[in-house]
């Protein structure tokens, strides 16, 4: 179809040039009649002459100088002459027509040059302006010059393109299904590169994460250095609100599971689910700052609010720096955003609730300085996308932070439904049931005054209706059902709603103080400072006896130790770990090279001897067998297993020079299941270069091609070499021959040892083999039909039954000793055969081909153990450097897992020690500025 459309687009442009050049024919021969008429015609003119040719007219004028194409003393009138160009230009483009047409058959690129080339050559033109005429037909000729121009150039992108699609499809020559494969291909292909490009992407965010972190400290220390400086001595003033929520996030990590009594004060917020306590802590917060769901669990996680005063409305996380301006729409989504996802990443393993706090800070002007915590709400019925233990968690979460004794709780109280549909009050009686420090407040008050009787309103904030008992009762309106409305008008409809509401209109029953959300705030923070005051130097003291307790525990256990925590301990280990990895690269060249050529013949011993020299020596051609051998097995397995070598060598270096380490006098134990964790994680994720099996490809072939012993030293070497790889064979075949045949006579009487049914079987076998051996030294190593017969005979003869598969069986460890024992005979002659092999070569008297064999493969083990000592101290000992480095990292950012690598009690009580001790402090410091502030 396209090349169909092509051709005929290739037809119409022909056409239309053909057309077009024929039309500035006609136009050029009218202009040569005007010019020559203007200039001077055949008849009644006395300076020219006209001279007839073959029925053509020529016209010349005479002049001094001889003219390019006219008759000895003629020329051509100027004018005249540009006309003349005009027309050797037009003939110019004709021929262009059959240029065009030939580059479009032979091939756009070729034709796009020429038009190049002859475009370029033409003069500036502008002159003939002053000495052609103007008018219509001028007009009407250049108007056909654009258009011949425009008709080449379509021609010239039409060929270009029907050349560049049958380049494209010459050179792909794919059909369909190819392509089709090709696609998918390149589709897995890319798909890879992006699941790579998203582990990089992972991999730099938490490199940037610690690179923010360090920052942080840097500024912080930064800035405690210049304040100093300004003020000498003078310490950075920290808020006093902000003191205390640092206390309780210390207390938060020391007692992750409540198990122990945290009895520091705190508001903690709890009601049923979609009573609207969330909303009342925003609206003392006066920002709306958690996300929001249409009947959907919202609040899954603890979130702590530290609430302060201060210069401009802003909100932060505990662990980040940046500030959320609550005055702007966009970073309150931002911020709303940001706490849903902490929630949904806090819930892991299926749960729908998590214990984890998320702290946040909240600063603004004429807020109450206070902490508040808002928990899950309660509910009395489970959706089946909730885990099963919701309901528990709920329930058990709520009592663990209610049941602290200074806990100031905000029963929170929906309104607008029936009082007895309530599961909160119940559970606060449970753990407050004087009510000394219960505050109840009621939501959604102008909903409630719309379905409820006033009267039942009224009783339920003069606390007659409930048997819970509460320091106060409060009513709030938390909003009017529209989701975008501003704090500011929520409050506003609040106030106008109490002044005109029907709760007022009997006196007395209902005091002013009693409503809106700014006076139920006021009292909040004014019952939570009066707690905090009563009860922090009791908590302080009992933090400072946990110290000392702690302590004392520590000297006796300890004495000579200093408490250090997991990240002290941590960084002391991986510093270790770092020092035994320089002093991998202090090993020897030569220590390495002989610790990679006893790693490389022990993984490439078995392959040379089942899969080289046996078959080989089976063969008539044993020189021709093992060229063939050696070229298949340095082509396909030996780079990949001179690899692997290579590997274990390095991580069995390693892992050497980590064993040695426990001998040094001043090992720790403590770091051992660590350091164990750290290696098996970078050796598993370290893997050899994959250009390292190429290279080693190209130097095995090169290697193995050389089939000539050197020298003496050489030939001397290599009969070592086979003697001590054949003694090594021999000694394993052996230990099968003795475990199939039993223990010999001597050994049977000295150890009181007898011979099993089957051996017994065996050694009649192995009795009938030999004679087999004795009668042919040279057998083969596969018995023949008739000798297997003759076998099983014989052994009838004795009243002994086998079969022929039990026969093989046996056969062939006896015959590997035959072999292997010929194989030491045939070293022991040529070991002093070298001067008659390096005269006669292969055609020596004496069979030296095994020798031969076992050079080349030593010349080989040689070549390929100095390549991987020059790869591991180059690249592979720095690569590995790389990965350990990046595991520490990688573990230094996990809790979980140094919690589990560095364990024992002495890692606990010093956690535990030094955990009480920052509390302590930092409870000390709160109460003397809590002082001050006195």
């Amino acid at each position: 179809m396209l090349r169909a459309t092509k051709h005929i687009a290739h037809r119409d442009t022909t056409k239309r040039v053909n057309y077009l050049c024929n039309k500035i024919v006609v136009s050029s021969n009218a202009q040569y009649s005007t010019l020559n008429h203007r200039y001077g015609g055949a008849s009644g003119s006395n300076n020219h002459q006209q001279q007839q040719q073959g029925g053509k007219h020529h016209y010349y004028y005479r002049n001094d100088f001889l003219a390019p194409h006219g008759p000895k003393g003629w020329t051509i009138p100027p004018n005249r002459g540009y006309g003349m160009f005009v027309v050797r230009v037009l003939r110019g483009a004709l021929k262009l027509r059959y240029l065009l047409l030939g580059g479009a058959i032979g091939g756009g690129m070729t034709l796009n040059k020429k038009y190049e080339d002859w475009k370029d050559g033409l003069p500036d033109l502008k002159w003939l302006e002053e000495a052609l005429p103007q008018g219509e037909k001028w007009s009407q000729f250049s108007k056909t010059l654009i258009e011949i121009g425009g008709a080449v150039k379509d021609v010239i992108e039409i060929a270009r393109d029907d050349l560049k699609a049958k380049t494209t499809v010459a050179a792909l020559g794919l059909s369909q299904d190819d392509s089709r494969r090709k696609y998918e291909t390149l589709q897995s292909q890319v798909e890879t590169l992006q699941t790579e490009i998203m582990n990089v992407q992972i991999k730099y965010q938490k490199e940037l994460e610690k690179m923010e972190k360090e920052n942080r400290e840097l500024r912080q220390q930064f800035l405690i250095l210049k304040q100093q400086k300004k003020s000498g001595t003078k310490k950075i003033k920290k808020s006093l609100i902000d003191m205390y929520s640092e206390v309780l996030d210390e207390l938060s990590g020391y007692d992750t599971s409540y198990s122990m009594a945290d009895h520091l004060p705190r508001v903690v917020v709890v009601g049923d689910q979609s009573s609207g306590k969330t909303s009342v802590l925003e609206s003392i917060a006066k920002a709306r700052i958690f996300p929001r769901g249409s009947g959907e669990m919202m609040t899954r996680a603890p979130v702590k609010v530290t609430l302060a005063e201060g210069p401009y409305h802003v909100a932060q996380f505990r662990d980040s720096d940046r500030e959320y301006d609550l005055t702007k729409e966009s970073d309150l989504s931002e911020l709303r955003r940001e706490v849903e996802f902490r929630m949904r990443a806090s819930v892991r393993g299926g749960k729908t609730v998590s214990n984890e706090v998320i702290s946040m800070t909240v600063k603004g002007p004429g807020l109450q300085r206070m902490v508040l915590v808002d928990l899950p709400g309660i509910i009395s019925t489970m959706t089946v996308d909730m885990a099963s233990d919701t309901k528990d968690s709920i329930h058990q979460m709520t009592k663990h932070y209610m049941s602290n004794p200074n806990a100031i709780i905000l029963c929170i109280q929906d309104g607008s439904v029936d009082a007895e549909r309530s599961n909160v009050t119940d559970l606060v009686m449970q753990c407050d049931p004087l009510g000394r420090r219960t505050i109840f407040v009621l939501t959604k008050v102008d909903l409630a005054e719309e379905l409820a009787d006033p009267d039942r309103i009224r009783k339920i904030l003069s606390g007659k209706l409930f048997p819970m008992k509460a320091l106060g009762y409060y009513a709030v309106v938390t909003g009017r059902g529209r989701k975008d409305d501003s704090i500011e008008a929520i409050r506003h409809y609040e106030e106008e709603f109490f002044k005109n509401s029907k709760l007022f209109q009997r006196r007395g029953v209902i005091m002013p103080h009693q409503v809106t959300s700014r006076n139920l705030s006021l009292a909040v923070s004014d019952r939570f400072w009066k707690m905090v005051r009563e009860t922090i130097e009791q908590q302080a003291d009992a933090f400072k006896a946990t110290r000392f307790n702690l302590e004392t525990e520590w000297k006796n256990n300890f004495p000579r130790l200093r408490e250090s925590g997991r990240d002290e301990l941590f960084d002391k280990a991986k510093g270790e770990i770092l020092d035994e990895v320089v002093t991998l690269s202090q090993i020897s060249a030569k220590k390495w090279e002989e610790a990679l050529n006893d790693k490389l013949w022990d993984k490439l011993s078995n392959y040379v001897f089942e899969n080289i020299y046996l078959p080989a020596a089976q063969s008539d051609s044993f020189n021709t067998m093992v060229d063939i051998k050696l070229r298949q097995w340095a082509e396909q397995a030996l780079p990949a297993k001179s690899v692997e070598a290579g590997w274990e060598t390095l991580q069995k270096e390693f892992i050497t020079l980590m064993e040695k380490a426990k001998k040094s006098p001043d090992h720790d134990d403590i770091f051992d299941n660590l350091k164990a964790a750290v290696v098996d994680e970078s050796i598993r994720r370290h893997s050899w270069e994959d250009k390292a099996i190429d290279m080693l490809r190209v130097i095995q072939l090169n290697t193995l091609e050389d089939r000539f012993v050197h020298d003496k030293s050489e030939w001397d070497q290599a009969v070592k070499f086979l003697e001590t790889s054949v003694k090594a064979k021999l000694a394993q075949t052996e230990e099968t021959l003795s475990e199939m045949f039993g223990p010999g006579q001597f050994t049977r009487i000295t150890h009181w040892k007898s011979l099993t049914e089957d051996q017994n079987k065996r050694r009649h076998v192995k009795n009938e083999l030999d004679k087999i051996l004795k009668n042919d030294d040279k057998h083969m190593p596969t018995l023949s039909y008739d000798e297997l017969t003759t076998v099983r005979k014989n052994l009838q003869r004795e009243n002994i039954e086998v079969d022929t598969d039990y026969i093989r069986q046996t056969w062939f460890p006896v015959y590997r000793r035959h072999f292997l024992k010929q194989a030491l005979q045939r070293a022991n002659d040529c070991r002093k055969a070298y001067y008659l092999y390096s005269q006669q070569g292969a055609d020596c008297d004496i069979n030296c081909n095994d020798v031969v064999l076992f050079w080349r493969i030593q010349q080989v083990i040689r070549v390929t153990a100095n390549a991987l000592r020059q790869q591991v101290i180059n690249r592979e000992a720095r690569r590995l450097d790389k990965e350990i480095k990046e595991v520490l990292d990688e573990f230094s950012e996990d809790e979980e897992k140094k919690a589990h690598l560095l364990t024992g009690k002495r890692v606990t009580l010093a956690e535990e020690l030094i955990k009480v001790r920052q509390i302590q402090e930092k409870l000390e410091e709160f109460i003397n500025s809590l002082n001050q502030e006195k």
